[in-house]
């Protein structure tokens, strides 16, 4: 009876074009988990930041103190992320230009709107960073997989082509080669597929919020404004 080949062997003893091909999927597959964690960390902090922001500003605090408790933090070197940092870039701009008297009060609220549009813009390609990549190695990977499989089957058969006797012993270590590299390109592309489809979700989620707390700021500062 002869001895079962491990998937080990089977890669090692790969052609050069495959064992490349295998080399490239596991790369892609180890930058991508790496992607994937990095992601869930900030994505994470930034749910969190929403639910402890949203805590504060709806307690009743004073703006101005809740804007001092930012700036307090950025000293400290604490991480102030997402909504507040929309909510800092509006105020911050809504004061600046609430004190010069010459500024007329439309112009104050465009202001103030569209430093939390700039905000809201950069916190959302700090959550949508590296995503495109991880769908790009979901889509992408598969096929690099089923691209090393056809060159492990034409081997193989080129290898039958010097043989005098076709046996499926002969031929069953190249079909295994071929196909173990279509399992590669699926264990790169699956996490990679499910972790974006989860994660651009995710977002929209966030974002979402960042989006409705940036009107409802601007309705309590056009009522600030236009009752002084």
């Amino acid at each position: 009876m002869s001895e079962s080949i491990s998937p080990v062997e089977l890669i090692f003893g790969a052609s050069l074009e495959v064992q490349l091909v295998i080399y490239v999927l596991l790369l892609l597959s180890i930058i991508s988990w790496v992607m994937i964690v990095q992601r869930w960390l900030v994505l994470s902090s930034a749910s969190r930041g929403v639910f402890s922001f949203e805590q504060r500003f709806w307690s009743g605090i004073d703006l101005s103190q809740l804007y001092k408790e930012g700036s307090q933090m950025q000293k400290d070197n604490q991480p102030v992320v997402g909504m507040e940092n929309i909510f800092r870039a509006g105020f911050k701009e809504f004061m600046r230009l609430r004190q010069k008297n010459e500024v007329a009060k439309e112009a104050v609220m465009d202001g103030a709107q569209r430093a939390m549009r700039v905000a809201y813009s950069r916190e959302e390609e700090k959550l949508e960073r590296h995503l495109p990549f991880l769908a790009t190695v979901g889509s992408v990977s598969p096929y690099i997989g089923l691209f090393g499989t056809v060159i492990g089957i034409m081997n193989a058969f080129l290898g039958l082509a010097t043989q005098s006797q076709t046996t499926l012993q002969a031929v069953a270590p190249g079909i295994a080669e071929a196909l173990i590299v279509t399992a590669i390109g699926l264990f790169a592309a699956i996490p990679a597929v499910v972790s974006y489809n989860r994660y651009a979700a995710k977002v929209e989620n966030i974002t979402g919020s960042y989006i409705t707390f940036s009107d409802e700021f601007s309705s309590i500062l056009h009522r600030q404004l236009y009752s002084s």
